[in-house]
């Protein structure tokens, strides 16, 4: 068997010791003689896995006891207009970074008034937008971001003012890559398949208080996070396998990294060592600001479509998978996850190495 350097936006590398513990306990969970995929939700077995995920995120995070955590379904797609649903009374300010807070401004307008605050749309999603308090509409109940933009590649340092307003926060490609003050925010959700494990279940941490927010009788109980709340997140089948997965990689990040402060130190030396290449070489280049990028994302490119196309392709016959830029940026992106290990991010730096020696 050989594996190849994973650099995909999503789905993404899972860490090896998650995958073989997984490999280990496929046939027989613990002595359950079944595989977790065949249990009963209802089973005591299944309550201890998700129990222990929810834990353990619990103690990675640092989430306070006034927050509920959630394992759903639908993706971040579904958050986009269920942030709403529960939260939006008189209206929302979105700051527009990129495809994904685009998607939400359009699904959140079905629902009620969206104030998009600022964009950077007109530098192709190259920053991120700088605003002041004075910059929100009054009247809105919350301030929505995207924290890292996964196509585009910038990353918030600095979280926006929002004095008197909720802070709602899609962390979907940055969630435990480091340390977050989880108090800074009222509601945090994220897909798990870029840094938690598999696609098919979406966190949600949210504020208890904000619960009552919604009308109940007007609200479908699927997307009702009170329902979910109440129900530990089992109102419905939920993703067991992806649960579980969730669970097997929080352990992954206490036992094995030591944590969300030792996690942070090794993405911040992946990122600094690509950077650091990109920024110094003849052939490629980043676009965006430096100060606003991101650890997780990194995109670059030749300058030429064509040299752009041979890059990838044989990246691929060297073993490095996924490298392709998103079509709406083009070029190359290296998504750099937890999961990706050093060694993977010092192979690609290699192999571009040789190909601006052969190309530039």
């Amino acid at each position: 068997m050989t594996r190849v350097y994973n650099f995909a936006a999503g789905p993404a590398a899972i860490p090896e010791w998650v995958l073989k513990k997984a490999q280990a306990e496929m046939l027989d969970y613990h002595g359950s003689g079944m595989s977790v995929m065949e249990m009963s939700h209802r089973s005591a077995e299944f309550k201890e896995i998700i129990d222990n995920a929810k834990a353990s995120l619990r103690r990675l995070m640092n989430i306070p006891e006034d927050y509920d955590i959630l394992f759903l379904q639908g993706g971040g797609s579904t958050q986009f207009f269920m942030v709403a649903l529960n939260l939006l009374q008189n209206g929302a300010d979105i700051i527009d970074t990129g495809q994904w807070t685009k998607k939400a401004i359009k699904e959140q307008k079905k629902i009620g008034y969206v104030h998009v605050a600022a964009s950077s749309k007109e530098d192709n999603y190259t920053y991120i937008p700088k605003i002041k308090q004075e910059d929100l509409d009054p009247k809105t109940d919350y301030v929505y971001i995207c924290e890292n933009n996964t196509i585009f590649g910038t990353k918030y340092k600095q979280l926006p003012p929002h004095d008197g307003k909720l802070l709602v926060a899609d962390l979907s490609s940055c969630i435990c890559s480091e340390p977050v003050d989880v108090t800074k925010y009222d509601l945090i959700f994220a897909g798990a398949q870029k840094n938690m494990g598999p696609a098919g279940v979406t966190i949600v941490i949210l504020k208890k208080e904000l619960l009552d927010r919604a009308d109940q009788d007007k609200l479908p109980s699927m997307l009702s996070y009170k329902v979910h709340a109440e129900k530990d997140s089992m109102f419905n089948t939920p993703p067991t396998w992806g649960i579980y997965m969730v669970g097997l990689t929080c352990q992954w990040l206490e036992e094995v990294i030591g944590g969300l402060e030792n996690m942070e130190k090794i993405n911040q030396r992946k990122a600094k060592k690509l950077y650091d290449y990109i920024d110094n070489s003849k052939l490629y280049t980043n676009n965006v600001n430096k100060e606003d990028r991101s650890l997780m994302n990194v995109p670059f490119v030749t300058g030429d479509d064509e040299l752009d196309k041979k890059f990838v392709a044989e990246a691929k016959k060297a073993g490095i998978a996924n490298i392709k830029g998103h079509r709406s940026v083009g070029g190359m992106r290296a998504s750099i996850y937890n999961a990706v290990t050093e060694e993977a991010v010092d192979y690609l730096i290699d192999f571009m190495k040789k190909f601006e020696k052969e190309n530039a």
